[in-house]
């Protein structure tokens, strides 16, 4: 069993605040420079793709492939703009998730609100359900029905999660605000003003370039989009000695070490997705924009020795961790939990 020593890492941890604090500037130019670079990319292969439409729909879509990860690059653009980290200025920050949204599809608000809780109840059982991938610990699981279990064992399931079930959450969940709460109450009408504003915008892209090649082109690319964008923060809240504890006796600076994962890509990798690689800095401080995490880790290796550092190939053995078993301290398969009931 993997184990980590609490007191040594807030020890080691305790002027976190100071040493992030000169990264939590945003930089002008760096913003503006990621706003160009992604989106002239994005324009880039969006035309390209809607040139091939009607000469090979499959180059077209074999496209979609790369612009899924530039449409995930703007998604952390609109990410960083909910924390107000990205500029500055509020009002630009608002402006451009705004945009940033329309090529999403994902509701600029209410999402960055939903993302907030999730920080503040990162690796918390009881929560695990808002703004996070859900997670059941293997007595919540062994308590419910069997339809339940059977849908709990789809909703898990890669085939599904890193699928449709990716499009499903970017088209479909986020176009209700589900969550009924006072939390929530501020944000819900600005989910029906951007449904409102998408409706509007694709109808008027749909009536200019023909509603089957627009429609069928951004679905495309949001079907990418959504795949990646799952299985990155699914990987980087759920492997098999992730932290996660109750709300009682749960800890900011221990969920952000061992709560998140750093995901360790080469230098495109990390590009393409906007860095969010670098998880474990990200949720101790999600004021740095995202331009500046490469530069807190090579500067600050304290942080590397504290979280659960993955690789791609590591990685993939994370579609395995399941359930949080809490006598074992470990996230546990549908399998091994079957081994361990006997």
């Amino acid at each position: 069993m993997s184990s980590f020593n609490k007191e040594q890492i807030l020890e080691d941890l305790r002027n976190w605040n100071s040493i992030v604090r000169k990264y939590q500037m945003p930089n002008t130019k760096d913003a503006i420079i990621q706003l160009a670079n992604s989106f002239s990319f994005y324009l880039a292969l969006l035309t390209l793709q809607f040139y091939l439409y009607d000469k090979s729909l499959l180059f077209s879509a074999l496209i979609a492939i790369l612009n899924g990860f530039i449409l995930g690059r703007i998604f952390i653009i609109q990410h960083d703009c909910g924390h107000s980290s990205f500029t500055r200025s509020r009002t630009a920050n608002d402006i451009i998730g705004t945009i940033c949204s329309i090529c999403t599809l994902i509701p600029y608000k209410y999402w960055a609100k939903n993302h907030s809780f999730h920080h503040a109840h990162n690796g918390q059982l009881e929560f695990s359900d808002i703004g996070d991938i859900e997670c059941l610990s293997t007595e919540a699981y062994a308590a419910l029905g069997w339809k339940q279990k059977v849908w709990y064992r789809i909703y898990r399931n890669p085939l599904y999660l890193f699928t449709i079930g990716g499009f499903i959450y970017v088209v479909v969940y986020n176009r209700f605000a589900f969550i009924d709460s006072d939390y929530f109450k501020k944000v819900k009408r600005s989910v029906t003003i951007s449904n409102l504003m998408f409706v509007a915008l694709y109808a008027g892209f749909a009536y200019l370039l023909g509603p089957g090649r627009f429609l069928i082109v951004q679905f495309i690319n949001l079907l990418f989009f959504g795949a990646y964008a799952l299985w990155f923060f699914y990987i980087q809240h759920q492997y098999e000695h992730i932290y996660k504890s109750g709300k009682d006796n749960w800890n900011y600076v221990i969920a952000a070490m061992k709560g998140s994962t750093y995901y360790k890509l080469p230098w495109i990798g990390h590009w393409l997705t906007g860095n969010i690689g670098y998880h474990h800095i990200h949720h101790l401080s999600p004021a740095i924009p995202n331009y500046n995490l490469p530069k807190v880790h090579k500067e600050n290796p304290i942080f590397e020795k504290h979280t659960n550092t993955i690789t791609f190939w590591q990685s993939l053995k994370t579609v395995q961790a399941n359930l949080w078993d809490a006598q074992r301290q470990k996230m546990v398969s549908f399998s091994e939990y079957k081994r361990n009931k006997k």
